[in-house]
C-alpha cells in the first residue's frame, strides 16, 4: 500500500509554497512566507513570484522592489535570494560567516585581502549613505576614485563579502543594468532578530512553506550545519507536525496534510532555480531520478524551467521571443497527462505576466 505522504507531498510543496490553490496576495507575502526564493538569476526569479501571484505582471513585481519590500542579497548558501527587505540582516547574519569561511581560498587565488574588502565596505558606507541607488559600473568607479585598487576580476567578490556583511544589497534594476543600495539607508526599520531566536524565526518559514521537508533538506537550504539545523527545528517544532516515511522524519505546518479539494493539481510552467525544486537537497519525491539530469544538464548548476504535472517535474520549457509575441516550447519527458487546455492556460499565464500575446505552444 502506497503512503499517503508519497502520494501527496508534490501537492503539498505545491499548495504551501503557493502555487495552484492562487489568492490575492503581494510579492512581500509570499517572500515573507517562504523565507526567501532562489533569485540568482533575475528573469526566472520574478517569473517565481508571479507563478505564485494571480494577475501579476513583471511590472508590479518591480514596483514591490523599488518601494524597498523586497530586495535580493546571499544569505542562504551564499547565493543570490529575494528576501523582506526587512529580515535581510538577521538572515545575513544565520550563515554569514561559514559561507565567507568557505570561500577563503577563493580570497588567497584573487591575492584579495580582507584589509582591501574593508576598504571598500567602508567606502560603500560613506558614499552610498543617502540611500539612492548605484548601478553596478558606477559601484567600482567609486572605489577608483578613491584610490581603491578593484580589477574586474574582483569585482563579483568584493560585492559578495559587502553583501555578506549587510553593508549592500542589489537594488532595483535600471533597465538592464543591476543597481545596489546601502542596506542600512535602504530599510528603514530592519527586524532585529539573533542567535536562537533568528534560527528558529528561519526555520519556522521553511518547514511551513517547504513542508513537507527534512531536516537535512533545511540544512542545506539554509547552509547550516546539522547541529544548527536540528536546534532551528527543534525550536519551531510548536508549530510543526511531522510524519515517517522511507525511515526519514518529514516536517510540515501544524495543519498536517492539505484538504483533496486544495491540492495544487494541474499544470505549472515553473521558472529554472524555483523552491518547488531547488529548495530540497533531496528532490526524488517531485522527480523521477532517470530524468532530474535534463532539468540540470551536466551538474553545473545551470537550472531549466519546469513543467509541474500534479506535483510532479515530467518535462522542461522555455520562451521563443517574437518580435511582438512570446511563444512557449515544451520539452516533456514523455506523454504529457494533461488537456491541451491546461497546457494553453498554463502559457497563457506565463504571457501574461511578461506582457506579450502568446502566440502558440510549441
Amino acid at each position: 500500500m502506497k503512503s499517503k505522504l508519497l502520494h501527496t507531498i508534490g501537492h503539498r510543496r505545491l499548495h504551501h509554497q503557493r502555487i495552484g490553490h492562487l489568492a490575492a496576495t503581494t510579492p512581500l507575502d509570499i517572500v515573507r512566507q517562504l523565507g526567501a526564493m532562489q533569485a540568482q538569476d533575475y528573469g526566472q526569479a520574478v517569473w517565481a513570484l508571479g507563478a505564485r501571484i494571480p494577475g501579476s505582471t513583471l511590472a508590479s513585481i518591480e514596483a514591490s522592489i523599488a518601494k524597498g519590500e523586497i530586495l535580493r542579497t546571499w544569505p542562504m548558501r551564499g547565493t543570490i535570494h529575494f528576501v523582506p527587505a526587512a529580515d535581510a540582516q538577521w538572515m545575513l547574519s544565520i550563515s554569514a560567516e561559514r559561507a565567507m569561511t568557505q570561500f577563503a581560498k577563493r580570497l588567497a587565488d584573487l591575492k584579495l585581502t580582507m584589509k582591501t574588502i574593508e576598504r571598500c565596505k567602508d567606502h560603500f558606507r560613506k558614499e552610498m549613505a543617502n540611500g539612492t541607488p548605484v548601478p553596478r559600473p558606477e559601484l567600482f568607479a567609486m572605489l577608483q576614485r578613491a584610490g581603491i585598487p578593484a580589477p574586474p576580476e574582483h569585482h563579483y567578490t568584493i560585492i559578495w563579502f559587502a553583501a555578506l556583511s549587510s553593508v549592500i544589497a542589489h537594488g532595483p534594476i535600471a533597465g538592464k543594468q543591476p543597481t545596489f543600495v546601502l542596506l542600512d539607508a535602504w530599510v528603514k526599520k530592519p527586524k532585529k532578530l539573533s542567535g536562537d531566536a533568528a534560527l528558529v524565526e528561519l526555520a519556522r518559514r521553511y518547514f511551513t512553506s517547504h513542508g513537507p521537508s527534512t531536516v537535512h533538506d533545511f540544512g542545506w537550504w539554509a547552509g547550516l550545519t546539522m547541529g544548527s539545523a536540528r536546534a532551528g527545528l527543534e525550536g519551531a517544532k510548536s508549530a510543526l507536525s511531522s510524519e515517517t516515511f522511507r525511515g526519514k522524519e518529514f516536517w510540515g505546518p501544524a495543519d498536517g496534510g492539505v484538504p483533496d479539494a486544495a491540492l495544487a493539481e494541474g499544470v505549472h510552467l515553473l521558472p529554472g532555480y524555483d523552491e518547488f525544486f531547488l529548495g530540497y537537497q533531496g528532490r526524488e519525491d517531485v522527480i523521477d531520478p532517470a530524468h532530474a539530469a535534463k532539468v540540470v544538464p551536466g551538474g553545473n548548476g545551470i537550472f531549466r524551467p519546469m513543467i509541474v504535472v500534479d506535483g510532479r517535474v515530467v518535462g522542461t520549457w522555455k520562451r521563443v521571443a517574437k518580435a511582438r509575441s512570446l511563444a512557449v516550447e515544451l520539452a516533456p519527458f514523455g506523454k504529457l497527462r494533461a488537456t491541451k487546455g491546461e497546457i494553453a492556460a498554463a502559457a497563457q499565464r506565463v504571457a501574461d505576466f511578461a506582457g506579450l500575446p502568446l502566440s502558440g505552444v510549441i
